[in-house]
């Protein structure tokens, strides 16, 4: 279980590409230092509507196999999504990037 920190949270735009639109909140997890020496982002899975902070259950990775830095999939405790799922809803992003999704 972690604490996600959305700071672009579903519907905004991404700070360096402006024609990039989250359809998902997107954030940090305090504390824990990615590979880039970062705060550990995470996608959240299941919430249609913009939120500030969300509490869930980490129920994937994204291993980028072309870059320093994992994304963990974060979702509701119990709440389960297929990695067909997960892929379609994380594409507008990692489709910039070679990677793998490993399943909890």
């Amino acid at each position: 279980m972690v604490k996600v920190t959305v700071d672009r949270p579903l519907g905004s735009r991404h700070p360096k590409y402006n024609n990039l639109v989250y359809p998902l909140n997107y954030g940090y997890i305090e504390g824990i230092i990615a590979g880039d020496g970062e705060e550990q982002d995470a996608y959240i899975m299941g919430v249609d509507v913009p939120v500030e902070e969300f509490f869930g259950e980490v129920i994937a990775i994204i291993h980028r196999l072309d870059d320093c830095e994992d994304k963990w999939v974060v979702a509701e405790k119990g709440r389960k999504f297929t990695r067909e799922e997960i892929l379609r809803a994380v594409e507008f992003q990692e489709k910039y990037f070679k990677s793998e999704i490993i399943m909890k």
